[in-house]
C-alpha cells in the first residue's frame, strides 16, 4: 500500500511539471520573440581634439579594435578640430585631416573653432578645404552658410539623405545599419557668432532646427534619431546646451556632445523634461578632449525606436599602441612642426624671467606674486580687454603655470612650455563679494603652496596668512581708468581666466556655481597665443616684467608694514612638471593633489574624487589628465541636472540575457531530476 502511494505521488509530481513545462515554454519563447525585436546600436565618439594631432595614431588603433568586435559601429566627431596647437598654426588643419581620413567616419559637426580663421581670410577657404579633402559628411542643422563665398559650394540640396557624399554638409542624413535606419543631425553653437570669427556665416536657434530635424526623420519612418553637438553638456543656458535640449525636443535618443571639454564616464541618462514630466530616455555622452579618449556607447532599442538599455565607457587612446601606417603619415608633418616650435616669436627677454617654487626660491609661483605670473595675467587681461573692455580682472592659477622664459629670443616652443594646457580663456560674471571668496581659497593654504594659488591683472589685494582660512583677505582693489579702488562687495565685475579655473577647477566653488548659471563664457582664444601676440603686439617685443605688489601677504602686520619677498632672478626655473610628482598639498577636505590641481599616480589608485588640471599632456601628468580631470565637475553637473539620475540609469538598463538564460536551464534541469527521480521510484514499486 505503501508502495502504491509512493508511486501515486511520484506520477502526480511529474504530471504537474510536465504542466509547468508546457506553461514556461511558450513564456520563454516569447521572451526570447521580445528580444529579437529590440536593436542594438554601438557608437564611437570624440570631441574638441583641437589640432592634437600626436595622440591619432594611438586613437586609430583604439577605433580598430571596437570595429573587429562590432563592424557596424558608427564613428562621430562632435567638432572643433580647429585651433590649439601647432599643427594648426601650420597646416590649418590638413594634418588632422590626413589621419583622421584614415578612420573611417559616419559624421563631422562643426565646431566653434571651426570658424576662427574667417575674418583672416574674408571668408572660410581653410575650412571649405578642409571639408572638400574630407571622407566623411558633415552636418550643419542649424548653420547657414549660403552667404560665405568659399562654403556655400559644399551645401547639398539634398538636406536629408539616405546615401551622403564625402566632402558635402547636410540638416541630417540617414544611415542603415543592420536593417535598421538611424537619423543623425548635428547642431553649433548659437555662441560662436561672439566667441569666433564666422563673418558671414549664421547659426539658427539650436531648439527650433532640432525639432524641425527630428520631424523630418520621423516623416521619413526614422525612429532612432542621434543629435551630434558642439553646444556643451552644461553650458551657457543662454545659449544653450545637452541637458536643455534633451529636456525640450522630444524623440532624440541619443546626444553625442562637445564644446564643454566634459569627461562623462558615464553616460548621462534624461528620462523627464523640461516640465519635470516623463519622457522617453535620451543618452547624452561626451569623450573629454585632445583626442586623449575614444568614447564608446552601446545602446538598445525596442520595437519603437525607444531606448530601454545603455552602456558606454572612455577608452584611453595612450594605453594602445600607434598604427605603423599613421605615425608614417603624422612624420610627414611632424618635421615641420618640430622647426616652428624653435621658432622666434619676435619678443626678447631683457633678462630671465623664472618660475620659481619654494626649495630652490624664496618665493613661488603657486604662493606669492612672481614677474611671470604678471605677465601672464596682463597678456590676459590685454587681449580679453580687446574682445570687451569692461573686462577688468584676469587670474591664473599657479599649477597652470609651468616652465621660465630665458633671457633673449623667446621661441615659440617656450611660450607653449609656459601655458602647456591648451586652456581656453573665459569670462565670468561675479559680485565682488564672489570676488573676494575667490580670493579667500586661493590663499587658504598660504604659506604654503598651491596650485590653486592665483596670480592677478587688473587688481591688487592684501591677505593675512596668520588668519583662519576663509578670513584672510584684508583689501581688495580693482583699477579703474588706471587708479585703483576699493572692490565694492555688491557690485558686478567681469573677470578674464582660463577654462579649468572658470569651470571650477582647484576646487573654486564659485566658479563653478557661476558656470552652472551661465554667467562663464568661452571668448574664443587660446591661452599661449595670447602671451604670443601680447609680448609681440603690445610690449612691442620688449618683455621685462616687474613686481609691483599686485598681492602682499601682511603676516599678521597692519598693510604698508611688511616687506614682500625678493623673487629670486637667479632662478633658472627648471623645476617643472617633471619634479612635481612628489610635491603635494592638502586641500579643505582632507585629500591630497598635487599643486597644479592633479593628482599623483598614488592618488589616482585610491582615490577618484579630486578635479585634475584639465589639458595637461606632459608624460608625468598623462595618467592624471586622462584618468580623473573634470571627472568631478561631469558628476556634479549630472546631479544638478538630473536629480534622482541613479533611478534614471536603473530605468535604463537591462539585465543580461544570460539572467533568463541560466534560470530556464535551472528550472529544466530540475524538472528533468525530478522526472529522473519519478522513474527510478517507479521501477522500485514494480520491483516490489
Amino acid at each position: 500500500m505503501t508502495s502504491n502511494k509512493c508511486f501515486d505521488f511520484s506520477l502526480r509530481m511529474f504530471v504537474i511539471f510536465v504542466v509547468a513545462l508546457t506553461i514556461v515554454l511558450p513564456t520563454s519563447t516569447l521572451a526570447a520573440e521580445d528580444d529579437s525585436e529590440d536593436f542594438s546600436l554601438t557608437i564611437m565618439h570624440m570631441n574638441d581634439t583641437h589640432a592634437h594631432v600626436e595622440p591619432l595614431p594611438n586613437m586609430l588603433t583604439a577605433i580598430k579594435e571596437v570595429r573587429a568586435e562590432n563592424p557596424e559601429a558608427l564613428l562621430l566627431h562632435a567638432g572643433d578640430v580647429f585651433s590649439g596647437t601647432l599643427y594648426f598654426n601650420r597646416f590649418k588643419g590638413q594634418a588632422d585631416l590626413s589621419l583622421l581620413n584614415m578612420m573611417d567616419f559616419d559624421a563631422m559637426v562643426f565646431g566653434n573653432h571651426e570658424f576662427d580663421l574667417g575674418s583672416g581670410e574674408d571668408g572660410h577657404q581653410s575650412l571649405a578645404e578642409f571639408v572638400t579633402a574630407a571622407d566623411f559628411p558633415f552636418l550643419g542643422t542649424n548653420v547657414d552658410f549660403s552667404a560665405d563665398q568659399f562654403m556655400s559650394d559644399n551645401i547639398n540640396a539634398d538636406a536629408f539623405t539616405d546615401s551622403p557624399d564625402n566632402g558635402s554638409v547636410y540638416d541630417g542624413m540617414i544611415k542603415e545599419i543592420n536593417g535598421e535606419k538611424v537619423g543623425i543631425f548635428g547642431m553649433t553653437t548659437e555662441d560662436t557668432a561672439n566667441i569666433s570669427s564666422p563673418v558671414n556665416v549664421k547659426f539658427l536657434n539650436y531648439i527650433a532646427e532640432a525639432e524641425r530635424a527630428v520631424s523630418a526623420f520621423e516623416e521619413r519612418g526614422v525612429d532612432k534619431i542621434i543629435a551630434l553637438n558642439h553646444i556643451g553638456y552644461d553650458s551657457n543656458p543662454d545659449m544653450g546646451n545637452d541637458i536643455q535640449l534633451a529636456a525640450n525636443v522630444d524623440g532624440i535618443d541619443v546626444i553625442v556632445g562637445g564644446h564643454s571639454h566634459t569627461r562623462l564616464d558615464e553616460p548621462t541618462f534624461i528620462t523627464e523634461d523640461a516640465e519635470g514630466n516623463e519622457k522617453d530616455p535620451t543618452v547624452i555622452v561626451q569623450a573629454h578632449q585632445y583626442a586623449q579618449l575614444l568614447g564608446t556607447l552601446d545602446v538598445e532599442f525596442d520595437e519603437n525606436g525607444v531606448v530601454v538599455g545603455h552602456a558606454g565607457q572612455l577608452i584611453e587612446v595612450s594605453e594602445k599602441e600607434a598604427d605603423p601606417e599613421a605615425v608614417e603619415v603624422l612624420t610627414s608633418y611632424k618635421g615641420e612642426v618640430d622647426e616652428l616650435t624653435n621658432q622666434d616669436t619676435g619678443a626678447m627677454a631683457m633678462k630671465d624671467i623664472p618660475n620659481p617654487r619654494l626649495g630652490d626660491s624664496d618665493v613661488s609661483v603657486r604662493a606669492n606674486e612672481t614677474e611671470l605670473g604678471n605677465l601672464i595675467t596682463d597678456a590676459m587681461l590685454a587681449k580679453a580687454k580687446e574682445k570687451n573692455q569692461d573686462i577688468v580682472i584676469a587670474l591664473q592659477n599657479g599649477g597652470g603655470i609651468r616652465a621660465a622664459i630665458d633671457e633673449g629670443p623667446i621661441t615659440v616652443g617656450e611660450v607653449i612650455a609656459v601655458l602647456p594646457f591648451g586652456n581656453d580663456p573665459v569670462v565670468a560674471e561675479l559680485t565682488g563679494a564672489e570676488i573676494k571668496e575667490i580670493l579667500e581659497h586661493g590663499v587658504r593654504q598660504a604659506p604654503a603652496e598651491s596650485g590653486g594659488f592665483l596670480q592677478v591683472a587688473g587688481m591688487k589685494f592684501n591677505y593675512d596668512s596668520t588668519k583662519e582660512p576663509g578670513s584672510r583677505i584684508v583689501t581688495m582693489e580693482v583699477a579703474v581708468d588706471r587708479e585703483y579702488e576699493d572692490v565694492v562687495l555688491e557690485e558686478t565685475y567681469l573677470v578674464t581666466t582660463n577654462n579649468f579655473t572658470g569651470k571650477g577647477g582647484d576646487g573654486f566653488d564659485v566658479f563653478a556655481q557661476a558656470y552652472d548659471e551661465g554667467r562663464v563664457r568661452d571668448i574664443g582664444e587660446i591661452d599661449w597665443e595670447q602671451l604670443r601676440d601680447y609680448m609681440v603686439e603690445d610690449l612691442n617685443g620688449e618683455v621685462n616684467p616687474v613686481i609691483e605688489d599686485r598681492i602682499i601677504d601682511l603676516l599678521g602686520e597692519e598693510p604698508g608694514e611688511q616687506e614682500q619677498p625678493e623673487e629670486d632672478n637667479n632662478d633658472d626655473g627648471t623645476q617643472d612638471d617633471t619634479n612635481e610628482e612628489g610635491s603635494e598639498d592638502e586641500t579643505d577636505n582632507g585629500k591630497e593633489t598635487d599643486n597644479d590641481g592633479s593628482k599623483d599616480e598614488q592618488d589616482n589608485e585610491n582615490t577618484d574624487e579630486e578635479t585634475n588640471n584639465q589639458g595637461s599632456e606632459d608624460k608625468e601628468d598623462k595618467v592624471d589628465s586622462e584618468k580623473e580631470s573634470d571627472k568631478e565637475v561631469s558628476e556634479d553637473s549630472n546631479n544638478e541636472a538630473n536629480s534622482g539620475d541613479e533611478n534614471n540609469q536603473e530605468k535604463g538598463e537591462r539585465l543580461p540575457d544570460t539572467a533568463t538564460n541560466m534560470y530556464t536551464f535551472l528550472l529544466f534541469g530540475g524538472i528533468i531530476l525530478i522526472i529522473g527521480m519519478g522513474v527510478l521510484v517507479y521501477r522500485k514499486v514494480k520491483l516490489s
